[in-house]
């Protein structure tokens, strides 16, 4: 049970160091995660997923994999629903499902929440706390959802990026080549540029 403190959503990590936080949402997705883990790899990144209840029901392995290569394993829901107009018992079984299913996959209870679209409501920060999870927000968003072009994701995220950044990318729920193409091309120009990349702590 966390303090309401505790619960408020979190935009940005320490602007005094020059970390970013990369999170990667609505996956996992066979076509894509796959790539973006190995160019995680490539480049000594931990990232935080944000996963699906549904998608990791389709793809436990997948979720393992993601665990099982250090990254941070969180929580977006059962079905990425919009919690602002929905009932607590309802809300809670959306997170509780999910918490549940990832602890089942990896062995590891989720830390973190993330509403879809970043659309908390008084009612799904209740739940969150009372599950013991914390809520990440982001302050990087290339809209990269919207598939507005490689070149524009890039330009976004390079144009925005400050010491203490959380990046918001997307590995599921359509088509994400261009993001894996974007990662290609920002994450070693941010590392050029004196960067680190972190996960939120636990």
């Amino acid at each position: 049970m966390l303090t309401e403190a505790e619960s408020k959503p979190v935009y940005e990590l320490d602007p005094a160091q020059r970390v970013v936080a990369l999170t990667i949402d609505d996956g996992p997705d066979p076509r894509y995660t796959p790539a973006v883990l190995d160019l995680l790899q490539q480049h000594g990144i931990r990232a935080t997923f944000f996963l699906i209840g549904e998608n990791v029901v389709e793809h436990p392995g997948l979720v393992k994999e993601i665990a099982d290569r250090g990254h941070h394993i969180a929580n977006h829901t059962w079905t990425h629903p919009d919690l602002r107009h929905m009932s607590e018992d309802k809300v809670r079984d959306e997170l509780e499902r999910t918490s549940d299913l990832l602890h089942r996959t990896t062995g590891r209870q989720p830390t973190w929440f993330r509403a879809p679209g970043g659309d908390w409501s008084p009612v799904s920060l209740k739940v969150s706390a009372d599950l013991g999870m914390r809520n990440l927000g982001w302050s990087v968003d290339p809209r990269d959802w919207a598939q507005p072009g490689t070149s524009a994701i890039t330009d976004r995220i390079l144009k925005d990026v400050r010491p203490g950044s959380i990046v918001l990318n997307h590995d599921g729920g359509g088509d994400r080549s261009q993001t894996v193409a974007a990662l290609r091309l920002y994450l070693p120009a941010l590392i050029d540029s004196g960067y680190l990349f972190t996960a939120p702590p636990n």
